[in-house]
Protein backbone atom coordinates (compact mmCIF):
# COMPACT_ATOMS: atom_id res chain seq x y z
CA UNK A 1 0.00 0.00 0.00
CA UNK A 2 2.63 2.21 0.86
CA UNK A 3 4.78 1.37 -2.16
CA UNK A 4 0.98 2.25 -4.41
CA UNK A 5 0.92 5.68 -2.11
CA UNK A 6 4.53 6.62 -3.38
CA UNK A 7 4.04 5.42 -6.55
CA UNK A 8 1.17 7.77 -7.23
CA UNK A 9 2.26 10.65 -5.52
CA UNK A 10 5.39 10.99 -7.58
CA UNK A 11 3.71 10.43 -10.37
CA UNK A 12 0.35 12.35 -10.02
CA UNK A 13 3.13 15.28 -9.14
CA UNK A 14 4.85 15.08 -12.47
CA UNK A 15 1.64 14.40 -14.87
CA UNK A 16 0.59 17.82 -12.76
CA UNK A 17 3.14 20.13 -13.24
CA UNK A 18 3.99 19.20 -17.07
CA UNK A 19 0.15 19.51 -17.80
CA UNK A 20 0.87 23.04 -16.15
CA UNK A 21 3.75 23.75 -18.12
CA UNK A 22 1.76 22.57 -21.68
CA UNK A 23 3.95 22.56 -25.35
CA UNK A 24 6.46 19.91 -26.00
CA UNK A 25 6.52 19.43 -22.27
CA UNK A 26 3.10 17.94 -22.01
CA UNK A 27 3.13 17.06 -25.65
CA UNK A 28 6.72 14.96 -24.97
CA UNK A 29 4.94 13.22 -22.06
CA UNK A 30 1.85 11.88 -23.75
CA UNK A 31 3.78 11.02 -26.66
CA UNK A 32 6.40 8.59 -24.06
CA UNK A 33 2.82 7.08 -22.42
CA UNK A 34 1.36 6.23 -25.88
CA UNK A 35 4.55 4.53 -27.07
CA UNK A 36 5.21 2.97 -23.91
CA UNK A 37 1.08 2.18 -24.05
CA UNK A 38 1.19 0.78 -27.45
CA UNK A 39 4.27 -1.43 -26.39
CA UNK A 40 1.73 -2.93 -23.31
CA UNK A 41 -0.98 -3.85 -25.96
CA UNK A 42 1.48 -5.37 -28.64
CA UNK A 43 3.08 -7.32 -25.38
CA UNK A 44 -0.55 -8.13 -24.46
CA UNK A 45 -0.82 -9.90 -27.52
CA UNK A 46 2.25 -11.52 -28.11
CA UNK A 47 3.32 -9.43 -30.74
CA UNK A 48 7.07 -9.26 -31.52
CA UNK A 49 8.18 -5.27 -31.82
CA UNK A 50 10.75 -6.73 -33.81
CA UNK A 51 8.50 -7.14 -37.21
CA UNK A 52 7.93 -4.06 -39.73
CA UNK A 53 4.35 -4.66 -39.47
CA UNK A 54 4.45 -3.53 -35.95
CA UNK A 55 6.73 -0.66 -36.25
CA UNK A 56 4.26 0.57 -38.60
CA UNK A 57 1.54 0.50 -35.92
CA UNK A 58 3.65 1.88 -33.78
CA UNK A 59 4.73 5.14 -36.17
CA UNK A 60 1.36 5.27 -36.51
CA UNK A 61 0.97 5.78 -32.95
CA UNK A 62 3.28 8.58 -32.73
CA UNK A 63 1.76 10.18 -35.53
CA UNK A 64 -1.79 10.21 -34.33
CA UNK A 65 -1.13 11.16 -31.05
CA UNK A 66 0.65 14.23 -32.29
CA UNK A 67 -1.29 17.77 -33.16
CA UNK A 68 1.28 19.39 -34.70
CA UNK A 69 5.18 19.74 -35.70
CA UNK A 70 7.59 21.59 -34.36
CA UNK A 71 7.54 25.21 -35.41
CA UNK A 72 9.76 25.74 -38.49
CA UNK A 73 9.39 22.23 -40.04
CA UNK A 74 8.82 21.98 -43.75
CA UNK A 75 6.40 19.57 -43.67
CA UNK A 76 2.72 19.53 -42.09
CA UNK A 77 1.66 16.81 -39.81
CA UNK A 78 -0.68 14.19 -42.06
CA UNK A 79 -4.46 13.84 -41.22
CA UNK A 80 -5.92 11.14 -38.94
CA UNK A 81 -7.76 9.56 -42.30
CA UNK A 82 -4.02 9.33 -44.21
CA UNK A 83 -2.32 7.70 -41.04
CA UNK A 84 -5.15 5.64 -40.67
CA UNK A 85 -5.63 4.73 -44.36
CA UNK A 86 -2.02 4.09 -45.25
CA UNK A 87 -2.03 2.05 -41.72
CA UNK A 88 -4.38 -0.56 -42.42
CA UNK A 89 -3.07 -0.67 -46.05
CA UNK A 90 0.34 -1.95 -44.62
CA UNK A 91 -1.17 -4.14 -42.57
CA UNK A 92 -3.67 -5.90 -45.17
CA UNK A 93 -0.49 -6.10 -47.52
CA UNK A 94 1.95 -7.55 -44.85
CA UNK A 95 -0.73 -10.68 -45.04
CA UNK A 96 0.20 -11.29 -48.83
CA UNK A 97 3.64 -10.40 -48.34
CA UNK A 98 4.06 -12.34 -45.77
CA UNK A 99 3.06 -15.54 -47.57
CA UNK A 100 0.09 -15.49 -44.83
CA UNK A 101 2.54 -16.01 -41.78
CA UNK A 102 1.24 -12.42 -40.99
CA UNK A 103 -2.86 -13.16 -39.91
CA UNK A 104 -5.44 -11.33 -40.47
CA UNK A 105 -6.50 -11.30 -37.08
CA UNK A 106 -3.22 -10.38 -35.76
CA UNK A 107 -3.43 -6.78 -38.58
CA UNK A 108 -6.66 -5.95 -37.17
CA UNK A 109 -5.19 -6.46 -33.60
CA UNK A 110 -2.50 -3.62 -34.57
CA UNK A 111 -4.99 -1.46 -36.14
CA UNK A 112 -7.55 -1.48 -33.37
CA UNK A 113 -5.00 -0.89 -30.88
CA UNK A 114 -3.37 1.81 -32.43
CA UNK A 115 -6.33 3.77 -33.26
CA UNK A 116 -7.40 2.91 -29.68
CA UNK A 117 -3.86 4.27 -28.31
CA UNK A 118 -2.90 7.00 -30.82
CA UNK A 119 -6.38 8.89 -30.73
CA UNK A 120 -7.12 8.77 -27.14
CA UNK A 121 -4.06 10.37 -26.41
CA UNK A 122 -4.18 12.99 -29.08
CA UNK A 123 -7.38 14.30 -27.89
CA UNK A 124 -5.29 14.59 -24.21
CA UNK A 125 -2.80 16.68 -26.07
CA UNK A 126 -5.36 18.33 -27.68
CA UNK A 127 -7.17 19.36 -25.00
CA UNK A 128 -4.72 21.25 -23.14
CA UNK A 129 -4.00 23.06 -26.70
CA UNK A 130 -7.49 24.63 -26.43
CA UNK A 131 -8.06 28.49 -25.10
CA UNK A 132 -8.48 27.55 -21.35
CA UNK A 133 -6.63 23.87 -21.61
CA UNK A 134 -5.61 23.78 -18.14
CA UNK A 135 -9.38 24.47 -17.02
CA UNK A 136 -10.69 21.84 -20.04
CA UNK A 137 -8.17 19.50 -19.06
CA UNK A 138 -8.92 19.88 -15.11
CA UNK A 139 -12.42 19.43 -15.62
CA UNK A 140 -12.26 16.09 -17.65
CA UNK A 141 -9.53 14.69 -15.27
CA UNK A 142 -11.33 15.56 -12.12
CA UNK A 143 -14.38 14.23 -13.51
CA UNK A 144 -12.95 11.15 -14.32
CA UNK A 145 -11.23 10.88 -11.14
CA UNK A 146 -14.59 12.01 -9.40
CA UNK A 147 -16.46 8.70 -11.05
CA UNK A 148 -13.41 6.55 -10.00
CA UNK A 149 -12.88 7.66 -6.22
CA UNK A 150 -17.22 8.06 -6.20
CA UNK A 151 -17.70 4.09 -7.45
CA UNK A 152 -14.76 2.79 -5.11
CA UNK A 153 -16.16 4.03 -1.84
CA UNK A 154 -19.50 3.90 -2.69
CA UNK A 155 -19.12 0.21 -3.45
CA UNK A 156 -17.15 -0.77 -0.76
CA UNK A 157 -19.56 1.16 1.92
CA UNK A 158 -22.88 -0.61 0.22
CA UNK A 159 -22.26 -1.82 -2.76
CA UNK A 160 -24.19 -4.99 -3.00
CA UNK A 161 -25.37 -5.63 -6.98
CA UNK A 162 -22.58 -6.92 -9.21
CA UNK A 163 -22.52 -4.96 -12.39
CA UNK A 164 -20.35 -7.21 -14.31
CA UNK A 165 -19.14 -9.99 -12.48
CA UNK A 166 -17.80 -12.19 -15.13
CA UNK A 167 -15.12 -9.06 -16.17
CA UNK A 168 -14.95 -7.27 -12.86
CA UNK A 169 -15.97 -8.95 -9.91
CA UNK A 170 -15.53 -5.71 -7.64
CA UNK A 171 -17.35 -3.66 -9.78
CA UNK A 172 -21.39 -3.18 -8.09
CA UNK A 173 -24.46 -1.03 -9.52
CA UNK A 174 -24.36 0.95 -6.30
CA UNK A 175 -20.46 2.32 -6.67
CA UNK A 176 -21.07 2.36 -10.26
CA UNK A 177 -24.00 5.03 -9.41
CA UNK A 178 -21.85 6.59 -6.85
CA UNK A 179 -19.23 7.71 -9.54
CA UNK A 180 -21.75 9.10 -11.83
CA UNK A 181 -23.10 11.70 -8.89
CA UNK A 182 -19.62 12.44 -7.45
CA UNK A 183 -18.27 13.25 -11.57
CA UNK A 184 -21.78 15.20 -12.31
CA UNK A 185 -21.05 16.90 -9.04
CA UNK A 186 -17.53 17.83 -9.31
CA UNK A 187 -18.55 18.64 -13.17
CA UNK A 188 -21.10 21.60 -11.08
CA UNK A 189 -18.11 22.49 -9.04
CA UNK A 190 -15.98 23.83 -12.25
CA UNK A 191 -18.93 25.42 -13.68
CA UNK A 192 -19.94 27.68 -9.87
CA UNK A 193 -16.02 28.21 -10.26
CA UNK A 194 -15.94 29.83 -13.56
CA UNK A 195 -19.50 30.30 -15.18
CA UNK A 196 -18.47 32.53 -17.85
CA UNK A 197 -16.41 29.41 -19.07
CA UNK A 198 -18.97 26.40 -18.39
CA UNK A 199 -22.59 25.85 -17.97
CA UNK A 200 -24.40 23.86 -15.39
CA UNK A 201 -25.91 21.95 -17.90
CA UNK A 202 -22.48 21.70 -20.17
CA UNK A 203 -20.85 20.71 -16.74
CA UNK A 204 -23.47 17.75 -15.97
CA UNK A 205 -23.37 16.24 -19.05
CA UNK A 206 -18.86 16.61 -19.23
CA UNK A 207 -19.59 14.45 -15.73
CA UNK A 208 -22.22 12.27 -17.05
CA UNK A 209 -19.54 11.22 -19.73
CA UNK A 210 -16.63 11.17 -17.98
CA UNK A 211 -18.86 8.47 -15.60
CA UNK A 212 -20.55 6.42 -17.93
CA UNK A 213 -17.95 6.18 -20.45
CA UNK A 214 -14.86 6.45 -18.11
CA UNK A 215 -15.99 3.16 -16.56
CA UNK A 216 -17.12 1.01 -19.68
CA UNK A 217 -13.42 2.07 -20.77
CA UNK A 218 -12.39 0.35 -17.39
CA UNK A 219 -14.32 -2.61 -18.35
CA UNK A 220 -13.12 -2.79 -21.74
CA UNK A 221 -9.80 -2.87 -20.73
CA UNK A 222 -10.35 -5.31 -17.36
CA UNK A 223 -12.27 -7.96 -20.64
CA UNK A 224 -9.20 -7.31 -22.27
CA UNK A 225 -6.79 -8.31 -19.42
CA UNK A 226 -9.45 -11.43 -18.48
CA UNK A 227 -8.88 -12.62 -22.35
CA UNK A 228 -5.31 -12.84 -21.71
CA UNK A 229 -5.33 -14.05 -18.68
CA UNK A 230 -3.11 -10.93 -16.99
CA UNK A 231 -3.59 -9.22 -14.18
CA UNK A 232 -2.19 -5.59 -14.65
CA UNK A 233 -1.10 -4.60 -18.63
CA UNK A 234 2.56 -3.78 -17.25
CA UNK A 235 4.77 -3.19 -14.97
CA UNK A 236 5.69 0.58 -15.16
CA UNK A 237 4.03 1.40 -11.81
CA UNK A 238 4.72 -0.21 -8.70
CA UNK A 239 1.44 -0.89 -7.15
CA UNK A 240 -0.54 0.81 -10.28
CA UNK A 241 0.61 -1.67 -13.33
CA UNK A 242 0.91 -0.26 -16.36
CA UNK A 243 0.12 2.90 -18.47
CA UNK A 244 -2.79 1.19 -20.34
CA UNK A 245 -3.90 -0.06 -16.07
CA UNK A 246 -3.49 3.64 -15.55
CA UNK A 247 -5.05 5.29 -18.45
CA UNK A 248 -7.82 3.01 -19.40
CA UNK A 249 -11.09 5.78 -18.77
CA UNK A 250 -8.78 8.66 -20.00
CA UNK A 251 -8.34 6.87 -23.67
CA UNK A 252 -12.04 6.75 -23.70
CA UNK A 253 -13.69 9.82 -22.03
CA UNK A 254 -11.24 12.18 -24.06
CA UNK A 255 -12.00 11.66 -27.70
CA UNK A 256 -15.69 11.36 -26.38
CA UNK A 257 -15.88 15.24 -25.06
CA UNK A 258 -14.45 16.39 -28.22
CA UNK A 259 -16.63 14.30 -30.37
CA UNK A 260 -19.69 15.51 -28.60
CA UNK A 261 -18.34 19.22 -28.52
CA UNK A 262 -18.31 19.71 -24.65
CA UNK A 263 -15.23 21.28 -24.48
CA UNK A 264 -16.33 24.96 -25.91
CA UNK A 265 -16.50 28.10 -23.54
CA UNK A 266 -20.16 29.39 -22.68
CA UNK A 267 -21.85 31.53 -24.65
Amino acid sequence: MVQRIVTGVVAGAVFAGLLLLGGWFYAGLLLVMAMIGFAEYVKLNGQARSRWDVAAAFAAVFLLTLTRLPDGWAISLPSFETVAWILMFLLLAATVFSKNETSLDHAALLFVGAIYVGTGFHYMLATRELEHGIFWSAVTFVCIWSSDAGAYFVGKSIGRTKLWPAISPNKTVEGSVGGLVLAVAAGLAFAWWKPEWLGYGQAAAIGAVAAVCGQLGDLVQSAYKRLRGVKDSGQLLPGHGGILDRTDSWLIVFPIVHLLGLLTTAG
